[in-house]
């Protein structure tokens, strides 16, 4: 016979539960901050990043256009780093930054459900077009704080409530520069996010009864951060509440991940019909909102279940142009390098098989590669080489 659980036994239970934790916690804390990024990029991977031959890098090298490179004991290039890859790019004119006339793309990773990897294809995204050598701010809207973590920061040790959206929502700051924070990406900021946020849902129900410009708020901060950067990448909480509203308004583009399945293709139905009746409710506001793309992405889906691929292909026939052909597939290497709060790019080589790992960074290159193109379909600067790629 299974005991009764009195008050004083959940009590037991939740102390045991935080001893448990608040190990893990220190543990995690020490980690991140010893956490950099140790990527290195032998010289053909680095060429193929820049757009140069190998040649032409060794040719820069020799003529002092670019630094030495840093060898090992047996005289042998050890790699480059990002940083050094980034720097390849500017020297051979290859960043491949929107121009001051372009505008910055804000893509929200939105679902009102939970569970379908919005901070997991958030940070995958960012860490993928960090790599590519764009400007990226990751901006972490769900009190959960999940990105954050995948980022290196402990939500709950290693952040106040000051440095997080919240003072902003609560009209404490004129603009968000007081929480934007460097990563160990190069090229990657990060505005974090705890649960402390979570308090703006209510705070700001109270100004929003009598003025819902007050929706705009965000998207005004958002506006004149992404200034400073190529892509903004927003993810969302999984709920229907102010800040989710915010964040759709502030957002110049959708993207919508779910699950194959019945369940969670009636949710993400839902979540469509119900994002269309908010978006009509605040037409009224003064500046209309558009959005450059809005795509639906497969997240977690499995080659080897029958039923995933009916409801892939079901997808495809509803949403059409709309669904993103690259799917991001439930892998070993996604799950394990979660555990390690990184993403596979960041691991930089297999937790699992080389064949997994091979398999899960195609499914993820795909799926960023796509992504890429739609954005860079946005920057009229960009016209001309897309045309010469047969890309546009």
């Amino acid at each position: 016979m299974e005991p009764v659980e009195t008050l004083e036994t959940i009590l037991a239970f939740r102390n045991d539960t935080e001893l448990s934790f608040q190990a893990l916690e220190d543990v995690v804390s020490q980690r991140n901050q010893r956490r950099s990024l140790t990527l290195r990029f032998p010289m053909g991977k680095a060429a193929e990043m820049i757009g140069r031959s190998s040649e032409s890098i060794r040719e820069a090298e020799a003529s002092g256009r670019l630094p030495q490179p840093e060898l090992s004991a047996t005289n042998r290039r050890v790699g480059y780093t990002l940083p050094e890859v980034n720097n390849m790019r500017r020297v051979f004119g290859t960043l491949p930054w929107r121009s001051e006339t372009d505008e910055p793309v804000i893509l929200s990773v939105q679902n009102f459900k939970g569970g379908v990897g919005k901070s997991t294809i958030a940070v995958h995204t960012a860490h993928y077009l960090a790599l590519k050598g764009y400007r990226v701010l990751l901006v972490d809207c769900d009190p959960q704080g999940s990105s954050t973590s995948l980022m290196g920061i402990n939500p709950d040790v290693d952040l106040g409530s000051s440095e997080t959206l919240y003072p902003y929502l609560r009209r404490d700051y004129e603009d968000l520069s007081y929480a934007i924070r460097p990563t160990h990406w190069e090229g990657l900021d990060l505005i974090p996010a705890n649960l402390d946020l979570f308090s703006s849902e209510y705070e700001m129900a109270v100004l929003l009864k009598d003025n819902p410009i007050h929706f705009d708020w965000l998207r005004d901060g958002i506006e004149r951060a992404a200034q400073n950067y190529d892509v903004v990448i927003l993810d969302s909480p999984p709920a229907l509440g102010f800040i989710s509203l915010s964040v759709l308004r502030a957002a110049n583009a959708l993207l919508i991940p779910t699950l194959p399945s019945n369940v969670d293709l009636f949710s993400t139905r839902k979540f469509i019909s119900m994002m269309t009746d908010v978006l009509e409710q605040l037409s009224s506001l003064p500046r209309e909102r558009t959005y450059k793309f809005l795509r639906v992405v497969i997240s977690r889906g499995s080659d080897t279940k029958t039923s995933h691929g009916e409801m892939s292909h079901f997808m495809e026939e509803t949403w059409g142009r709309r669904m993103m052909r690259a799917q991001l597939k439930d892998s070993a290497e996604i799950d394990n390098a979660g555990m390690l709060l990184k993403s596979v790019y960041e691991i930089g080589q297999p937790t699992a098989s080389r064949q997994t790992w091979t398999r899960c960074m195609s499914y993820l290159d795909a799926y960023g590669k796509e992504l890429e193109l739609l954005i860079r379909k946005t920057w009229p600067s960009h016209y001309e080489s897309l045309e010469q790629a047969g890309l546009l």
